[in-house]
């Protein structure tokens, strides 16, 4: 079952959505329109170099979360001594 990219002629909120063969048409997630526009998709290219690009973005991602954490971890355990 193939996903699609859609933009929306109403609202204009592009997402995707899953399209079932003999199924319903989808419709804006956000107006509830049908009437969309269908997008095209940019493949997704896997390989040593973009591998290494995401793991680095994720651990960036990751750590930048839990200093995030701990911080209000922190300001919850200073604000609320039992």
């Amino acid at each position: 079952m193939p996903i699609f990219e859609y933009a929306c002629k109403k609202c204009a909120k592009q997402f995707e959505a899953l399209v079932r063969p003999g199924g319903d048409r989808p419709s804006c997630p956000a107006c509830r329109s049908t009437e969309l526009e269908k997008l095209i998709s940019i493949p997704a290219v896997k390989s040593e170099s973009t591998h290494a690009l995401a793991l680095g973005a994720a651990k960036k991602r990751d750590k930048k979360a839990a200093t995030e954490n701990a911080r209000v971890q922190r300001e919850y355990e200073l604000h609320h001594n039992d």
